[in-house]
Formats: C-alpha cells, structure tokens, sequence
C-alpha cells in the first residue's frame, strides 16, 4: 500500500468518526512489511475515553495483532498531526515512522507546540512527514465538522 493510499484510508475514518459525531480524526498502521494492521477514526465519546483517539486504538489494535507492545518499523497514518498524549504513546511503542496530513498549530506536538520528539527526555524518534498532498482534504473534514456543530 502506498503513502496516499494509506492516508486516503485514514480520510475515510475521519469521515466516519464524523458520522458518529466524533471529532473527525483517522489513523491506519502498516506492519513493517506493509501489511494492513488496524484502520480506526476517534471514539471518544462513543467509548466514553480520553485517549481513544484515532492513533491510540490502531496503535492497539497493532499491538495485539503483533502480539507485541513494540510496533518496530511500523508506519503510522494521521489524517492530523498527533497530541502530545498520541506522540508519547507513539514513541512508547516504537514506531517507526509517522505520516500525517493536516498541521495542527493549536493541539498539534509533533511540529507545533511541545514538538514532543525533539525533547531530550523522549528516547526513541520516529521518521515524521507531512503529507501535503492530503493537507487541504484534511482540513477541510475538520472544518466542515465544527462548521457544522457551531451552526
């Protein structure tokens, strides 16, 4: 699967998360050698839990897919750039590289506000890109959702 093909995945679960009336964020995570792992959006209000973000529950589901807590070498798909609660989560369990589509100045800790992996106290650094392919896509998911429940 490729980068846009697994980013176009995780759109799709933003779309349903925002079906559901979550705040529309979608994650998929590929094995190291490609192999489809978990697809999942935000379920937060449906499981009434804080951190059932997109990334936490593929990062779960892979785990127990892998019968491993170490996703090594596996590739992390975000339709938007990780929370800081995601980016500690990530770098606990070691993955290898973590692709996302739209920035987020206001929640974001990859690129914007703590930059989490950049931290002295964080020990293991994934590969990270933004995908601007996607960025517009993704940001406009969001919008149209808050649009919406401003109304």
């Amino acid at each position: 699967m490729t980068d846009g093909e697994a980013i176009a995945l995780a759109l799709e679960e933003a779309k349903s998360a925002a079906l559901r009336g979550e705040v529309p964020v979608g994650a998929v995570l590929l094995s190291a050698d490609g192999a489809l792992l978990a697809r999942d959006g935000n379920r937060i209000l449906e499981l009434k839990d804080p951190t059932a973000h997109a990334e936490m529950l593929v990062m779960r589901a892979g785990a127990k897919a892998l019968g491993n807590e170490r996703l090594l070498g596996a590739t992390l798909y975000v339709s938007l750039e990780p929370c800081a609660m995601c980016a500690g989560a990530i770098a606990m369990a070691r993955v290898g590289r973590v692709v996302f589509a739209a920035c987020d100045p206001k929640g974001g800790a990859v690129l914007h506000g703590p930059r989490f992996f950049e931290q002295p106290t964080c020990h293991h650094r994934p590969v990270v890109e933004q995908t601007e392919s996607h960025a517009v896509e993704a940001g406009e998911i969001l919008k149209s959702f808050f649009r919406a429940r401003r109304g």
